[in-house]
């Protein structure tokens, strides 16, 4: 499932057959399931006259890997609002990178050069998910998680022009 402002992931989205909501459990835990993903196929002449690689990077939840595992349904919704909040921040990263992308690929541009950025935001972008993991604990504490949220969702905001069927405007920061 692509990234869409309009739609938060619920429970039954965490379809992994290892998801599982049991009283006897003493743990809980979230595998989110989301990711960027990233690939084209294109002519070197096509790539190089191309500059919006915007549909080429998305965000997505694959319910088949999305894990949650839970001792109660109180828990469980803590949980699914933490990777309500790490889907964001995929969205967020697939945005930067978009950006970034656009901002400094050239004409004469290897495809090679995709490589370095994706890894440093993927890097960045798992740091602050661990971070906020850890700072939250896994989003029992609901108050600072809400925070950490807006914060990324005004940053999504601020990316508008780098959304996955967005036209990035002319002028560059």
């Amino acid at each position: 499932m692509e990234w869409n402002p309009y739609y938060k992931l619920q429970l039954s989205d965490y379809q992994s057959p290892e998801s599982e909501i049991r009283q006897e459990l003493t743990s809980y835990s979230i595998y989110s399931g989301s990711k960027i993903d990233f690939s084209f196929n294109m002519s070197a002449v096509s790539f190089m006259f191309t500059k919006n690689f915007n549909s080429k990077i998305k965000a997505v939840f694959q319910k088949n890997l999305a894990v949650l595992i839970a001792p109660d349904t109180l828990t469980a919704n803590q949980l699914v609002r933490f990777g309500r909040y790490d889907f964001d921040l995929v969205e967020l990263y697939s945005r930067k990178i978009r950006k970034k992308i656009y901002n400094e690929k050239g004409a004469f541009t290897d495809a090679k050069f995709f490589q370095p950025i994706f890894n440093a935001l993927q890097e960045e972008m798992n740091t602050v998910s661990a971070q906020v993991f850890k700072a939250t604990d896994i989003g029992k504490n609901s108050v600072l998680l809400q925070q950490e949220h807006d914060k990324v969702l005004q940053q999504i905001n601020a990316l508008s022009d780098f959304c996955a069927n967005c036209k990035p405007s002319k002028s560059r920061e």
